[in-house]
C-alpha cells in the first residue's frame, strides 16, 4: 500500500490550505463587485405601482414633561414613463384639512396626517421606489471593511461591511463633530442581489461652543425585486437626539406594497 512520506504529507496539506485561503480570498474580494453589478443591473425602468404606508412616532422632552405624538397615512405610487407619481386619496386629504382647521383653533392640536405625511417626502418615495442608486451612493461614501458567510430571512447570503466617515458629512457640520461611527452592512444573495442592509449611526460634537449634541440611529432596509427593478418593501429607523437641553426619540416605519 503506497503511503506519502510525512514530509509529503505536510507539503500536500499546506498546499492545500493555500488553495482553500485563496479561493475564500477571492470570493469576499468578489463580493463588493457583485454588488456593484447587480445595482448597476437593478436599476431599471420596470413600470411599479405601489402603495406605501408610513407610521411614524416621536417623543419630545423627559419624564412627565415629554409629550408623544404619533401618526399613520397611506398614499398611492407609481413610476411609469411619465415619472414618479404619489397620489393622495380624497379621504386622506379630508383628514389632512380637518387637521388643519383644528389647529386654527388650538395651536396644539395633534396632527397625526401631516406628521406622517411629513416622513415621505421625494427621498424616502425615491428610496422605496428605486433604491438601488440611492445603495450605490451609500456603498461609495464608506469605506468597504469586509465580507463574511452568513444568512438572512432563513437563506443563505453574504454580508459586505461599510464603514463611513465624517467626511460624508457636509463640509459647513463637520467642524461641530466630536466623534463620528457610521456602520453600513449589506446583506446580499449568490448573485450580487441586495436582500436587506442595516446602518446604525452615532454622532456627538458641540456647535457655538455651549451646545453640546448627540444623535444615535439605526435603520433597516429589506429588498425585492419587480422586473428590472429593485425595491424596498420596507424602510424603517428609530434613534434619539438629545441637545441645547432637548430630549427626542422617534421611530419611523415605511413600507411598499406592489399592487398589480
Amino acid at each position: 500500500m503506497n503511503r506519502l512520506h510525512p514530509s509529503n504529507s505536510l507539503r500536500v496539506a499546506l498546499a492545500a490550505a493555500a488553495v482553500a485561503a485563496s479561493t475564500c480570498g477571492a470570493a469576499r474580494a468578489d463580493g463588493l463587485a457583485d454588488l456593484r453589478g447587480a445595482l448597476a443591473r437593478l436599476a431599471g425602468q420596470a413600470p411599479l405601482k405601489a402603495s406605501v404606508l408610513v407610521r411614524d412616532w416621536r417623543r419630545s422632552g423627559e419624564g412627565k414633561e415629554a409629550k408623544e405624538t404619533q401618526g399613520q397615512a397611506t398614499i398611492g405610487l407609481e413610476d411609469g414613463p411619465r415619472g414618479l407619481q404619489p397620489s393622495y386619496s380624497h379621504e386622506l386629504l379630508a383628514r389632512a384639512d380637518a387637521e388643519s382647521r383644528a389647529a386654527v383653533k388650538d395651536k396644539a392640536a395633534a396632527k397625526p396626517v401631516a406628521q406622517a405625511l411629513g416622513q415621505l417626502g421625494f427621498a424616502e418615495l425615491r428610496t422605496l421606489s428605486a433604491p438601488a442608486p440611492v445603495l450605490q451612493r451609500e456603498i461609495d461614501d464608506a469605506a468597504f471593511k469586509g465580507e463574511s458567510a452568513d444568512s438572512w430571512s432563513g437563506r443563505s447570503a453574504r454580508r459586505l461591511v461599510f464603514e463611513g466617515s465624517v467626511e460624508s458629512l457636509p463640509e459647513q457640520d463637520r467642524k461641530y463633530v466630536r466623534e463620528f461611527k457610521s456602520v453600513l452592512s449589506v446583506w446580499i444573495a449568490a448573485d450580487g442581489t441586495p436582500l436587506a442592509s442595516t446602518r446604525h449611526l452615532e454622532v456627538s460634537g458641540r456647535a457655538f461652543v455651549v451646545i453640546t449634541y448627540e444623535l444615535r440611529s439605526d435603520q433597516q432596509r429589506t429588498f425585492a425585486l419587480v422586473g428590472d427593478r429593485l425595491v424596498a418593501l420596507t424602510d424603517e429607523e428609530k434613534g434619539h437626539a438629545k441637545g441645547a437641553g432637548e430630549t427626542q426619540e422617534y421611530r419611523t416605519e415605511r413600507s411598499l406594497q406592489v399592487l398589480p
